[in-house]
């Protein structure tokens, strides 16, 4: 087997979650121009038939499915419909995530259950059902968490955002759980922590605190459009088929320091 077939997605089919946009968008990409066919989901169909639009002009293959996934109820009608689209899930990654602002001591219930219910609540329940309906079957599988950098420490005191932090070191530990608990089954479960990142979520943060963040970052830059493709391919494909339970921060080098 040649190196570059270590990293074919050919005939693979990958369901990606929050893969209307932003960081799910770019991953999107990735695991397209490897071979694989996408299902996409996301909760505005409009944002989802632009993304569709743009995965198709490349040449991929990509359906979506417009859902709310902290909607318990939508989930196996959900992974029902990518099932009988295309028969098997052979790639996860789960993306789709939210934030909420406010200090600790104010924070809204609310909110803390929306973070929740989405970064974590959400991902298990998604997870659990496309595991049940194909992997365990097919004996294989990759799964690929987007936890954060968030999920390793506390923030910059401008930053207060104590459900997602919390969330997201539950994805940090949720990852490790299941690589264990699944690995017979030979389904991977891998983690990426990326850093910081333009995108939606991020903006507001980014546009009051971008010089400072750049500045404790060894390689003094932010996250681009490219730089979570090849992690997401990596942990998508067969060159990641001794990896298992691992947590890859994509920061820059800021939690090295």
């Amino acid at each position: 087997m040649s190196v570059m077939s270590l990293f074919s997605l050919q005939d693979k089919v990958a369901l990606v979650t929050g893969g209307s946009r932003g960081l799910g968008l770019q991953m999107a990409h990735a695991l397209g121009e490897a071979g694989a066919r996408l299902a996409l989901v996301a909760r505005k169909a409009d944002e989802l038939a632009s993304a569709k639009a743009e995965l198709e002009a490349r040449g991929f293959t990509a359906k979506i499915y417009p859902a709310d996934l902290s909607k318990r109820p939508v989930i196996a009608p959900l992974v029902d419909a990518v099932m009988k689209d295309y028969g098997r899930v052979d790639v996860l990654l789960n993306n789709a995530g939210a934030s909420w602002g406010a200090p600790a001591e104010d924070y809204p219930d609310e909110a803390w259950d929306k973070v929740m219910d989405i970064n974590i609540t959400a991902m298990f329940m998604l997870t659990r059902a496309v595991a049940r309906a194909s992997m365990i079957p097919q004996k294989s599988g990759a799964i690929i968490n987007i936890a954060s950098i968030a999920g390793l420490r506390g923030n910059p005191e401008a930053m207060k955002t104590i459900a997602y932090n919390t969330s997201k070191g539950a994805v940090v530990n949720f990852t490790r759980a299941l690589a264990a608990e699944w690995g017979h089954y030979g389904i991977r479960v891998n983690a990426i922590l990326p850093g910081f990142f333009p995108s939606k979520m991020t903006a507001g943060l980014l546009s009051t605190m971008q010089d400072m963040v750049i500045a404790r970052t060894p390689l003094h830059r932010i996250g681009g459009d490219e730089d979570l493709m090849g992690a997401a391919l990596l942990f998508a494909s067969e060159a990641s088929r001794h990896i298992t339970g691992q947590c890859l921060a994509i920061d820059g080098g800021s939690t090295a320091i």
